[in-house]
């Protein structure tokens, strides 16, 4: 199938791909590395009468620390996060979870920002940057705002962003020497989305603990009080049957076998975040 008929526009500036989103009145999307968007144009799922290539704009490709802050520009690509071609984040969690989207050709033209704003309940970026307490840098024709990422998303491929606001940048909070980090998913076979995932971040001198779930086919859970139970009681709190007893309350219409994917999830992303081993050595 063959997309419907669209204008298509290419924008060298932020001010500009904002002033054709606003012409548009609702009709204009803007399109990075199109992985997910050019689908659903094919798939006529998304009819919009003009489309605004914001990949190569300079602004949106740019990486940088800000105090305790990495900045990341929303056309940044997978494969460079993966590749560690920005310094900022060559130690950085994110690059763990990079090399773990989709394939490599998805990787190297999918975008930070467009997998957010595509809104896809088992895209990793969303579970992950939920678990980051990252912030959503926005701008539309009123002006520049901030959206906490656990707060993006309202529902499967829905979001709080308005027609006319383009996400122009990410933060996400440097690593320390505290920081405490893990993410696994579950899929049928590498590549394909998740049926289930987890991320985990701890960072004592940020007085930070998130536990998230992702691919819940709507946005990411926060298991809020078991991560401040972790991060409270330590080694003590993160027993199977806790774990257990956390996805049943955060997931009570799931079957048995889904809540075994979504706990093994949270078990493999605590092991690999060294909460285990680094409490047990404090006992």
């Amino acid at each position: 199938m063959k997309a419907a008929k669209f204008e298509y526009a290419r924008a060298f500036g932020v001010d500009e791909a904002i002033q054709v989103l606003a012409a548009g009145g609702g009709t204009a999307k803007a399109m990075s590395g199109s992985q997910s968007f050019g689908p659903m144009l094919n798939l006529r799922l998304a009819r919009p009468a003009r489309v605004v290539d914001v990949a190569n704009i300079p602004a949106l490709r740019a990486v940088n620390r800000k105090d305790e802050w990495v900045e990341i520009g929303a056309a940044v690509t997978h494969a460079e996060i993966e590749d560690g071609v920005y310094p900022p984040l060559a130690a950085h969690p994110m690059r763990q979870v990079a090399g773990g989207i989709a394939y490599r050709a998805i990787r190297s033209r999918g975008t930070v920002g467009g997998s957010l704003a595509h809104a896809d309940p088992a895209a990793d970026w969303v579970v992950t940057l939920a678990a980051l307490c990252a912030r959503i840098m926005v701008r539309s024709p009123r002006g520049e705002r901030t959206i906490e990422a656990d707060g993006l998303m309202l529902g499967a491929y829905t979001t709080v962003l308005e027609a006319d606001e383009l996400i122009v940048a990410i933060r996400v909070p440097s690593e320390t020497p505290a920081t405490r980090w893990g993410y696994h998913k579950v899929c049928r076979k590498p590549g394909e989305f998740a049926e289930a995932s987890a991320a985990v971040y701890f960072d004592v001198s940020r007085q930070r603990a998130r536990v998230v779930l992702g691919a819940a086919d709507g946005p990411p859970i926060l298991l809020n009080e078991f991560a401040a139970e972790i991060a409270r009681k330590g080694a003590q709190a993160v027993g199977r049957e806790k774990v257990s007893a956390a996805i049943s309350v955060a997931l009570p219409d799931r079957d048995a076998i889904d809540r075994k994917l979504f706990t093994a999830c949270v078990e493999r992303a605590l092991e690999q975040s060294g909460v285990f081993s680094n409490l047990k050595q404090a006992e």
